[in-house]
């Protein structure tokens, strides 16, 4: 049996222009892909203008690779250009997902019994900064999941009703926009999508977290434009342990935004809670006053793609 991986070239600017001079920052990074036996890391280069004073590589509580670094003198512009290489495997193409294990088994492993042992992914379940709960979402959430219904085929279903019954249009909502704006206007970008499947599943007890990362600008498959690909882009996991041809961790990835089980498409960069915990950039800043911002990411093909033997 095959399947193929594909190799991509991403290209990550992100640029401030401050109206007075910034005298001191501290900024942290979630850029580095991530590395697994389903997505390789082949090169990784990164560069901060102005150059900073400390550099540091290193991890999140999540098992993310993230960056620190410090500029001490004083500047009118940040420049922080990332470069990465990775090959990527699909992880999905032998699932069977009508032999997912019933959703409700999965909800009520993960309650909590005296002197049982702990699941990490009982994290998941929590509400979050960004995605919290709302009783509009269970009622969103409920023709999916009829009862005992295989959990992988019923969070597919969700992915199908929330990219149908959302309209995807960029700069339609800003990262500070709640939740539930963004759901009842139906109308919103990658982390809205993102965050609506996060809360829905989340209401009834399921793991979920979120993806960043990037995606082709058209599809591997057929061609077709995909949403959300010039940026970063976001999606979701929901955990469905014990599921035949999910990774061992039990993590699926869904993207809501374009109706599709991620695969070669599809670079992840970082997981957690919500957009919050995966920020590619974010930082504190001693003056600098109004800025503005700019972001351009390009995601390409670099070599055709390659036969594995499964």
């Amino acid at each position: 049996m095959s399947s193929t991986r594909l190799e991509l070239s991403v290209q990550h600017e992100t640029r401030y222009d401050y109206a007075a001079p910034v005298s001191l920052a501290h900024h942290l990074l979630h850029l580095r892909p991530l590395v697994d036996v389903h997505q390789d890391l082949l090169q990784f280069d990164l560069n901060v203008t102005p150059r900073p004073n400390q550099l540091q590589d290193g991890g999140d509580v999540f098992g993310n690779a993230c960056s620190h670094f410090t500029i001490s003198q004083p500047h009118e512009y940040l420049l922080v250009r990332s470069s990465s290489r990775v090959r990527v495997a699909p992880r999905f193409a032998l699932m069977d997902a009508a032999r997912s294990p019933a959703w409700e088994t999965v909800r009520d492993r993960l309650r909590y019994v005296a002197r049982q042992g702990f699941d990490g992914a009982v994290e998941f379940v929590q509400p979050s900064p960004y995605v919290p709960r709302l009783a509009a979402l269970r009622e969103f959430i409920a023709p999916s999941f009829p009862a005992a219904a295989p959990i992988a085929l019923a969070a597919i279903e969700l992915m199908h009703r929330v990219y149908s019954g959302f309209t995807y249009r960029s700069r339609s909502t800003d990262i500070d926009t709640p939740l539930e704006q963004a759901f009842l206007q139906r109308t919103g970008v990658c982390q809205d999508f993102a965050h609506v499947m996060l809360g829905c599943l989340r209401m009834l007890g399921l793991p979920a977290r979120y993806v960043s990362g990037y995606l082709l600008t058209h599809s591997s498959d057929d061609g077709h434009a995909m949403a959300g690909a010039d940026a970063s882009h976001a999606w979701v996991q929901v955990w469905v342990p014990d599921t035949p041809g999910v990774p061992a961790n039990g993590w699926l990835d869904l993207d809501p935004t374009n109706d599709v089980i991620p695969g070669t498409d599809h670079v992840r960069v970082a997981v957690g809670r919500d957009y919050g915990d995966v920020v590619p950039l974010r930082g504190v800043i001693r003056g600098g006053g109004k800025h503005t911002l700019a972001v351009a990411v390009t995601t390409r093909v670099v070599s055709p793609a390659q036969s594995l033997q499964a």
